[in-house]
């Protein structure tokens, strides 16, 4: 049974810059519950989607995210996937954040550790399948860090990363940008990507991409003023769960936006033994 004992080396204080340390270990104890907000609802549907489409039935398989702020603020996936029966694990650079998530677990127990993406507890090929969404983005050696995923993943396991779209048509990265500069920024630094830059970086973590998507198509100001309403003023969430609403419908019933969602989602496999599981080809 792979545990966060079962270590290849493990983080070691003096590897993770102590500020880095402290900024994720305050966002886990003062930022607020984003959960039940319109635009999680729709964003926890997204994932669940990414899960069905293009990874293995989760009864009985080893899945490991590569952070759990959602399942301590936000969309509580990797929850989700327990109770389809999958075996759950998950690190995360911020001690309070690992301890609020293991509450979000009942049936299946979360396996997680205090670690840094880019240096995982784990021993080589330890996972079926990796979600990474939302993570690599907010360290300065991202491709580290895939190298990290790509080695605790099984040969022939799949690998679902999440990074912000560069190429967003309502230009959340230049959103982003700014708050950053103006220090108001709450998840401190952040990357975008191009979906080619992402294929490129995957690739040479030794994965083969199989498929392309994204998720979350719709203005990155409407899902922060969502947020802020769901938890500052929540008689007006009822009015931005309206704005919202169009997405929904748009992404339920126009698939082709989803491509333009403002998160990738590239899924990738380990060169091994053949998964028997259909996705579908990679667009360029």
């Amino acid at each position: 049974m792979t545990r966060p004992s079962d270590t290849r080396g493990g983080v070691r204080a003096s590897t993770v810059p102590s500020a880095y340390r402290r900024f994720w270990a305050d966002v886990g104890e003062r930022f607020p519950d984003l959960g039940g907000a319109a635009s999680t609802r729709y964003y926890s549907e997204n994932e669940r989607r990414l899960f069905a489409e293009h990874f293995p039935p989760l009864r009985g398989l080893r899945v490991f995210k590569s952070d759990l702020w959602d399942e301590a603020k936000n969309t509580r996936i990797l929850a989700w996937a327990g109770r389809q029966g999958a075996r759950v694990y998950g690190i995360d650079i911020s001690e309070p954040t690992v301890s609020e998530a293991r509450a979000a677990f009942d049936r299946e127990p979360l396996r997680g550790a205090v670690a840094d993406v880019r240096e995982l507890p784990f021993r080589d090929a330890s996972f079926d399948a990796v979600y990474s969404m939302g993570t690599i983005e907010h360290v300065r050696d991202p491709e580290r860090a895939l190298q990290e995923l790509a080695r605790v993943l099984k040969p022939g396991g799949r690998a679902i990363v999440g990074v912000p779209n560069r190429y967003d048509p309502f230009l959340r990265p230049l959103l982003a940008a700014a708050l950053q500069a103006l220090g108001l920024y709450a998840y401190g630094y952040e990357k975008s990507f191009s979906r080619r830059a992402l294929r490129q970086m995957l690739e040479r973590a030794g994965l083969e991409v199989v498929a392309e998507t994204a998720i979350l198509f719709i203005p990155g100001w409407l899902r922060m003023l969502d947020l802020a309403c769901h938890v500052r003023c929540r008689p007006l969430s009822a009015l931005t769960g309206a704005l919202v609403w169009p997405f929904v419908f748009l992404d339920r019933h126009l698939p082709a936006v989803r491509r333009h969602g403002y998160l990738l989602a590239t899924v990738a496999t380990k060169p091994g033994r053949e998964v028997p599981f259909h996705t579908p080809a990679v667009h360029n």
